[in-house]
């Protein structure tokens, strides 16, 4: 796949969106932290395993990058890609469409 496709994949589930909000709002989570964010303030009760496999979706995407430190992983959001996409489809300030 290609990575604009693999950016579009990872967006397109809702769990996702709301691990890179979580991570908008506290960055450099493991995957404890964010399974307790995610259960806590959003209901969402997955599995460690269901959001380590989101986190890799994530990450294949470009969108989280992981550094390891001692025996734990820290996840941090790179909106990057997402800054590609904003580049893809310029609007004209004007509204103006040619």
């Amino acid at each position: 796949m290609d990575a604009e496709a693999d950016l579009f994949r990872a967006l397109a589930d809702a769990t996702r969106r709301t691990i890179l909000d979580e991570l908008t709002v506290r960055d450099g989570q493991t995957l404890f932290e964010i399974c307790g964010r995610l259960a806590m303030r959003h209901g969402l009760s997955s599995s460690r395993q269901a959001i380590s496999q989101h986190l890799a979706v994530l990450e294949q995407a470009g969108l989280v990058t992981t550094r390891r430190q001692g025996r734990y992983k820290f996840h941090h959001l790179d909106t990057g890609p997402l800054r590609a996409i904003a580049e893809r489809w310029p609007t004209d300030p004007q509204g103006a469409r040619p």
